[in-house]
């Protein structure tokens, strides 16, 4: 069985960094693309970040230069850290290997 758990979200102010973990079981990271999305209250889920097995990573146009996402494969675990937030990047958010997805974790970034 698959099971995916985020953790590291929270309060923060406006400029401050938050880093996401989640943490996999059942599932081999190394063979699969990994990635983080996110959902605001009305809006749809979007694609944050993602990273391939060899390492590349693609960011959405919102997030290039502050979000960064990293794979840690012999420990079946991926990371977003969030640098310098802003109140639009409150959400929930998750993480999704292949067709699985965690149960998110709430960014809550105030002005």
């Amino acid at each position: 069985q698959v099971q995916l758990v985020e953790s590291g979200g929270g309060f923060v102010q406006a400029g401050e960094s938050l880093r996401l973990s989640c943490a996999a079981s059942g599932i081999m990271f190394r063979l699969n693309t990994l990635a983080w999305y996110r959902q605001s209250p009305g809006k749809q889920r979007e694609s944050v970040a993602t990273i391939t097995t060899g390492g590349v990573t693609n960011y959405a146009d919102s997030v290039k230069g502050r979000f960064t996402i990293s794979r840690d494969d012999n420990n079946n675990r991926m990371f977003l850290q969030m640098a310098n937030l802003q109140p639009e990047d409150t959400a929930v958010y998750f993480c999704k290997v292949f067709k699985w997805w965690g149960q998110g974790t709430q960014v809550t970034v105030s002005s």
